[in-house]
């Protein structure tokens, strides 16, 4: 694909009076990816950061601000107090965990923008393998889903006890509901898998490195029909974190800026829990979310280079590139199994590190680096001069995007 001209990437910036400050990526840091790291999460946490900030060439006393989810178990005290912070003027926190990790980003952007931090640190860092759990609490290591209460509150009890616990059988009646729907079939869920594994056998920080084909797909154990074994994101430990300030300091640092061009957000009222998915048309607020981000970077889906689509499950990352308009609703299947988001010779190549299916799951914060090394050309899996990189929260709600260009 063609990369965009120069002239057509536009800024939000007011027409009058003082630009604010162009918010950049300017440092990618993370851990190894393992099934059991064997330290704590706050380690897991600070190494990444630490990582980040060396990949920018920025030092701990630089650092005045932070952002990260409210499930994350290393809080934002916890980090500043191991780090040793002492100028920290701005910090937020973010519900939710997949679908919100794009509204991460684009709160540390915005402080940059007002002018309310100068060096942003967004992380995440979990210990997800089964046997890394390091106590009863949810967000404590481990799979969250089993650690639910006998006595089940809040929107738990309209599922449990019907059988609908770990987030798989979630997706599983999601994923029934578009076959049903837009004629999607296990072979377009296949074709996901098989791209992502194609793009991790490249990568040397991959979990899974070993190719896979359609017949090992259709091979692998059921989960909850109609996702299989190779559906599904790994279940792993790691941590990430980037590093944001304004473009004008960026230009002096260590690395090429990564600019974000975009952001948009959408909440409405179904949820990705399935007792009210099917309730609401979730595509209304959708089609207005991808509007405003398209119309925030002066762009088109057309001209982006390379997709990182958050890819729990591989039928979400079909549902996700439809949403934010990179094809007709029931057409993502079709072209997954043409090849049109594989490298090299796809249409747009999605996730070329491999994803959360193959590479890793740090709840999409893996994509977010994969997309900041295609901007600078470091990519196992490069697209050639690649200008445009869209990043994309979890299909469920709440839900959220990116544009990033260099």
């Amino acid at each position: 694909m063609a990369p965009p001209a120069v002239a057509r990437v536009r800024g939000s910036a007011p027409r009058r009076g003082r630009r604010p400050p162009a918010p950049a990526i300017v440092g990618i840091g993370q851990t190894p990816f393992a099934r059991q790291l064997g330290i704590s999460e706050t380690d897991v946490a600070v190494r990444a950061i630490v990582a980040a900030l060396d990949d920018a060439g920025l030092a701990v006393r630089d650092v005045d601000g932070l952002c990260c989810y409210d499930i994350e178990s290393t809080g934002i005290a916890g980090v500043v107090a191991t780090l040793g912070l002492e100028r920290v003027r701005f910090f937020s926190t973010h519900s939710h965990g997949g679908g919100a990790y794009c509204a991460v980003i684009a709160s540390a952007a915005d402080a940059i923008r007002a002018g309310r931090a100068s060096v942003v640190l967004a992380f995440r860092a979990r210990n997800r393998g089964r046997r890394s759990s390091f106590g009863r609490g949810a967000t404590e290591g481990g799979r969250p889903w089993e650690k639910i209460e006998p006595r089940i509150a809040g929107f738990y009890q309209w599922q449990v006890p019907f059988g609908v616990v770990a987030p798989v059988h979630e997706m599983a009646l999601i994923a029934r509901r578009y076959m049903l729907d837009y004629g999607a079939t296990e072979e377009h869920f296949g074709a996901v898998a098989v791209t992502m594994r194609s793009h991790a056998v490249r990568n040397p920080r991959a979990l899974m490195r070993q190719p896979i084909t359609l017949a090992d797909h259709r091979a692998s154990r059921w989960v909850a029909e109609p996702l299989r074994l190779l559906d599904c994101c790994l279940e792993s430990d790691g941590g990430c974190a980037v590093v944001l300030t304004a473009m004008d300091r960026a230009r002096d640092l260590r690395q090429r800026p990564v600019r974000i061009q975009a952001a948009a957000q959408c909440l409405g009222p179904a949820h990705h829990h399935p007792h009210d998915w099917f309730a609401f048309e979730r595509r209304r607020w959708m089609r207005a979310a991808a509007a405003r981000l398209w119309g925030e970077a002066g762009l088109a889906p057309a001209d982006v280079d390379v997709a990182m689509v958050y890819d729990h499950f591989t039928p979400m990352v079909l549902l996700a590139l439809e949403d934010w308009g990179f094809c007709a609703p029931g057409e993502a299947g079709p072209l997954a199994a043409r090849g049109a988001f594989a490298w090299p010779d796809g249409q747009v190549p999605v996730n070329t590190h491999g994803g959360q299916l193959s590479e890793a799951f740090i709840h999409g914060f893996n994509n977010l680096g994969e997309a900041v090394r295609q901007l600078r050309g470091t990519s196992s899996c490069q697209v050639p001069d690649a200008e445009v990189v869209f990043v994309a929260a979890a299909a469920s709600d709440p839900y959220g995007a990116l544009v990033l260009v260099r």
